[in-house]
């Protein structure tokens, strides 16, 4: 499991524009690079970032191997209804992180 941190206010008004900032720690690997015994290492990147706001899609993102590790990601969307933000990240190998947090709207 990959270390994550997400920044988003806790509460918000009813149709506040909120800022949301993710990093997900990932090497990034392109599958471009030679390691020290002169044999590609093979890519390994995160391919897609999700956000869902109760289950709507707010922000996607498809990222490529010129990405550099640690992708951070910064978006905004309005505040609407309380509820659940899910973050989801995917990538190659199988990779697929899912973190949720709450928003409440007053």
């Amino acid at each position: 499991m990959a270390r994550t941190l997400i920044n988003l206010p806790r509460t918000a008004r009813r149709g506040e524009v909120i800022e949301i900032r993710t990093l997900i720690q990932h090497v990034m690997e392109t599958g471009y690079r030679p390691g020290a015994d002169g044999v590609v290492a093979p890519r390994d990147i995160v391919t897609r970032f999700t956000c869902l706001y109760n289950n709507e899609e707010v922000f996607s993102a498809e990222l490529a191997p010129a990405i550099a590790a640690n992708p951070f990601l910064s978006f905004s969307t309005v505040a609407t209804e309380s509820g659940i933000l899910a973050f989801t990240w995917t990538g190659d190998n199988g990779f697929e992180q899912t973190e949720t947090r709450s928003l409440t709207v007053t």
